[in-house]
């Protein structure tokens, strides 16, 4: 017997290969956007006074209310942005599984929906697996700003959503207001969805982060994908969150009901604490980026490596074609081998995988001595060539 036949239009995970390399070459692992340091104390402290408080049975299935309360309450603080927390929240597991609940629950099979490339790597797959077509519009290089006629001509009368990824991962670019005001524009013109992915908006060096959700005319067509994961340093607590106008809420929380039933209730707990931390916490983790940003991107460059500076995010997405005639999976294979760091082949960041044949990913999420200790091993590059 064969497997379904839309299994074999996407592979598994490149990104999560890579990390499986990094552990069989014992390199340093700059493929996966995991942290190597601590998240914050007082969640670890929530989390094991809930569990230890017997918080380990199902959660209402949409999320506690003490947790989609908070989301709220955020958003109201951090962009005045109203959500009824009973009625357009749904606390998923992880960002992950909220965009495939969203793209199961808003679209149809043959229904397009448009992505920006390079792109991270679940989305063409999370269309595919409900039937809809994924429509590619590229990022210019080398600045990877967005083309308003290649964008205006990619909306057809198939189109029912858009997936808006800022900061953006894989090239740190955050999109301008002029960049938001288009797309808005453009939904609005072709009554689309856009959906949010806004997983790394408190990391940030340069720009804001605009939230389609509060721009004229979006706020009921905007569906808000987001997680604690990048903002707490927890990826492995799997905690996200979609926000979306009611009517469309109800059918997100089905799929997620048969998805997941919920997220770890104890997690829950914890993640309410954190979404009450202040200010000071969100410049503090802004910062200590930057500082991780500057280390790694003064070792590339000296290494050969061509790239924009990120804006946001934690990601460098590095032309190596001046260092190595190597494919891009060969090349980040050959680094594991040889100089013992792993970065992730451009390929898996488009659907044209031969428009990233020479660009690898790096992720600077690690702790001062880790990039350190790459940064030595990156400048030694030039010398194994």
């Amino acid at each position: 017997m064969k497997p379904a036949k839309r299994t074999s239009t996407f592979t598994e995970s490149v990104i999560r290969e890579m990390t499986r390399v990094a552990q069989e070459y014992g390199a340093i692992n700059l493929a996966q956007g995991m942290p190597d340091f601590p998240m914050p104390a007082p969640m670890k402290d929530a989390a094991a006074a809930a569990i230890h408080g017997d918080v380990n049975q199902y959660a209402v299935t949409w999320g506690t209310p003490a947790l989609r309360l908070a989301i709220a309450q955020r958003y109201r603080r951090m962009h005045e942005m109203e959500v009824d927390p009973d009625t357009e929240i749904t606390v998923t597991c992880g960002a992950t599984e909220g965009m495939a609940a969203v793209f199961m629950a808003l679209l149809d099979p043959g229904d397009e929906v448009i992505i920006f490339e390079p792109f991270y790597e679940n989305y063409g797959p999370d269309a595919i697996l409900a039937g809809a077509v994924p429509k590619y519009v590229p990022l210019e290089r080398p600045l990877w700003r967005i083309d308003p006629d290649r964008l205006r001509k990619a909306f057809t009368k198939k189109t029912k959503a858009i997936v808006v990824n800022t900061p953006h991962n894989p090239t740190g670019r955050v999109f301008t207001r002029e960049e938001i005001s288009l797309i808005a524009e453009l939904c609005i013109e072709h009554d689309v969805w856009a959906i949010t992915d806004e997983v790394y908006e408190h990391i940030r060096y340069a720009g804001n982060h605009h939230p389609l959700a509060t721009w004229p005319g979006m706020r009921g067509r905007t569906i808000t994908v987001s997680s604690l994961s990048k903002t707490f340093s927890c990826t492995g607590w799997r905690i996200g969150y979609v926000i979306a106008p009611a009517a469309q809420t109800n059918p997100i929380r089905k799929i997620h009901d048969f998805l997941t039933v919920g997220a770890p209730h104890p997690l829950q707990a914890a993640a309410a604490v954190g979404l009450a931390f202040d200010a000071d916490y969100y410049n503090h983790l802004a910062l200590d980026y930057r500082a991780r940003r500057d280390v790694l991107v003064s070792a590339l460059a000296d290494a050969g490596f061509v790239f924009c500076v990120p804006e946001g995010a934690y990601y460098v997405l590095a032309d190596f074609s001046a260092i190595s005639h190597r494919s891009d999976t060969a090349f980040a294979k050959w680094m594991a081998q040889e100089i013992g760091v792993v970065p992730v082949p451009g390929s898996s960041f488009y659907s044209d995988k031969s428009l990233g044949r020479g660009l690898v990913r790096f992720a600077f999420c690690k702790k001062q001595e880790t990039l350190e200790e790459a940064s030595f091993r990156l400048r030694g590059i030039r010398a194994r060539v």
